[in-house]
């Protein structure tokens, strides 16, 4: 365990890594959507990833509060357990519940397309906060 790996800016950097790798995932998923916008009784696809790391987040914080309890035993549990954030992990989920056409199909090449670009501006954005947490940890090493 490196001496800086829990510090607000390496977590910082891990979810950012894990953000750009998860964007990645979801430009392949809405690329694979976007192709098969005409393939009969095609369902689409979409990543789930952000809400499992708000509540990974928001478990960490909740149990970091409690207090924790005395054991008496090794095989007593002192506190409750939770996923940590660096384990979270992407997953892709298909839609087979709706309907956009009558031939089965639900891509809305609209929708697709707009969520394309959001996540292309989100992926820019992560690569910005990257970089710049870079050029900060470049200025400090100059600085020492």
């Amino acid at each position: 365990m490196s001496l800086f790996e829990d510090t607000l800016t390496m977590k910082s950097l891990h979810m950012l890594e894990r953000g750009m790798d998860t964007a990645m995932l979801r430009r392949n998923v809405l690329a694979n959507n976007i192709a098969n916008v005409d393939v009969p009784h095609f369902k689409r696809s979409e990543v789930i990833f952000e809400a499992a790391l708000k509540r990974s987040l928001d478990q960490e914080k909740a149990i970091e509060s409690e207090p924790s309890i005395r054991t008496t035993h090794e095989r007593h549990i002192a506190r409750r357990q939770f996923e940590p954030f660096r384990d979270v992990q992407p997953g892709v989920h298909t839609d087979y519940m709706s309907s956009m056409r009558n031939d089965g199909n639900n891509v809305d090449i609209e929708d697709e397309v707009a969520k394309l670009v959001r996540n292309q501006m989100q992926y820019s954005l992560m690569v910005d906060r990257i970089g710049g947490t870079f050029r900060q940890l470049n200025t400090l090493i100059r600085m020492a």
